[in-house]
């Protein structure tokens, strides 16, 4: 099937030339390198998306694969051997893989996403910080949270996991607790849990290796979508850990605030949505059903829904990299304004999603509920975009409130007060 290039994205990142000599800069060209790189490993991902989803498997080649071109590297900063690449690069590389597996991209997303995040936020000891960083580069270690729990509530509500951390006499702490949805849990060099301080309301996030003892992984993952991140249970029974272990401690105005780096989640589904996209146009415009005389794309019908789609996808990538892009420029300064930007790009970009998925099935019709259809899958897939952070729900609250307050301050103004 023949892949349709987009390149609004890529717009945005690229075109960045010395005006003196006129040549490509240094960060342009490492930046078409990395995609280039993506673009062959997304579609190698392609290729087996679909046995990797009926296998329920673990994409070991493909993390394999991003590992030996240094991608779980590109958001670890410049001086500890990173690449230090630019916000909007990583989601157009994200977008990218997601057309091939979104399940691999939406696994790797996550840890990129946070080592994103610590090195613009810094909130970690800067020695820890570090550690974690060169052996990133050096070994290709993975990281994730591990904040989900049964019964815990969701932590973006502020709910307080029943994981503990007991505190010893002679410093460091005890760990015992379960967390569900570890995203790429059998891959992870290191998960950063959340847990309680037993006799006190603290909240603590501390840094638990893959080979500690009493660390195990329980296969529990047996969804109906993004089958492939191997989103399992991380169990913890008394593990051990020494002081410096304890990296942050949590407030409720950390658990809410929105961060850069989740953009990520919608830039994995834009990446769905411009797959199905394209299984539209490669099935409508070679199919010529006998009542007709030419392809079904040349159809009043169909050609209202792939231009539907057309507005949809042109919509979500410019308000995705627009925003993404305001951040790299302006984020240090994080008005409310721009906060809200990032939940309004989750929320309209997954709707998208969703509603260029159905269009594409549509178009195609009845085949593409086919448990052999790339179609199906990606419905599956999008339905997750749902459950991610930010929640619709609190997006949408976030989104009102804020535009009371716009308004409400202006009719003060207006009014003299």
């Amino acid at each position: 099937m023949a892949k349709v290039t987009e390149d609004a994205g890529v717009r945005i990142i690229e075109g960045r030339k010395d005006a003196a000599a006129g040549k490509v800069s240094g960060e342009e060209c490492k930046v078409k390198r990395g995609l280039k790189q993506i673009d062959r490993i997304a579609e190698e991902m392609r290729a087996d998306a679909q046995e990797l989803d009926e296998q329920h498997g673990i994409p070991v080649l493909h993390v394999d694969s991003l590992r030996r071109i240094g991608y779980p590297a590109w958001n670890v900063p410049e001086e500890y051997g990173g690449q230090g690449m630019p916000l909007t690069a990583w989601l157009a590389a994200q977008e990218r893989l997601a057309q091939g597996n979104p399940s691999v991209a939406l696994g790797i997303g996550w840890h990129m996403g946070i080592v994103h995040d610590l090195a613009e936020k810094r909130p970690w000891p800067e020695p820890i910080f570090a550690d974690i960083s060169r052996r990133i580069v050096e070994e290709g270690g993975l990281i994730n949270r591990a904040a989900m729990e049964v019964g815990g509530g969701s932590p973006s509500r502020g709910g307080k996991p029943r994981t503990t951390a007991q505190p010893l006499a002679q410093g460091g702490y005890v760990v015992n607790g379960r967390k569900t949805f570890t995203t790429f849990a059998p891959l992870l060099q290191w998960f950063i849990v959340t847990a309680t301080v037993e006799g006190t309301n603290d909240v603590i996030d501390l840094i638990i290796p893959r080979e500690a003892e009493g660390v195990s992984i329980e296969w529990t993952w047996n969804m109906t979508g993004m089958r492939g991140t191997a989103s399992h249970d991380l169990v913890l029974d008394n593990v051990s850990v020494p002081e410096e272990a304890r990296v942050m401690l949590h407030s409720l105005e950390d658990v809410r605030r929105p961060n850069p780096y989740l953009l990520h989640i919608p830039a994995c589904y834009l990446g769905i949505a411009v797959a199905a996209r394209d299984e539209a146009l490669s099935f409508s415009t070679t199919y010529t059903p006998p009542s007709l005389q030419h392809p079904i794309a040349k159809t009043a019908h169909v050609e209202r829904l792939l231009g539907e789609m057309e507005v949809d996808l042109i919509a979500a990538r410019h308000l995705l990299y627009g925003v993404a892009k305001e951040w790299e420029t302006k984020g240090s300064e994080q008005p409310p304004q721009r906060l809200t930007d990032l939940v309004a790009v989750k929320t309209f970009v997954v709707q998208t999603a969703l509603s260029v998925v159905d269009k594409a099935m549509r178009i195609v019709g009845a085949h593409s509920l086919s448990m052999d259809h790339p179609l199906q899958r990606m419905y599956r897939d999008v339905r997750f975009g749902l459950h991610n952070p930010p929640m619709e729900d609190i997006a949408l609250q976030q989104l009102a409130r804020r535009a009371v307050h716009v308004w409400e301050q202006a009719k003060r103004q207006s009014n003299g007060e």
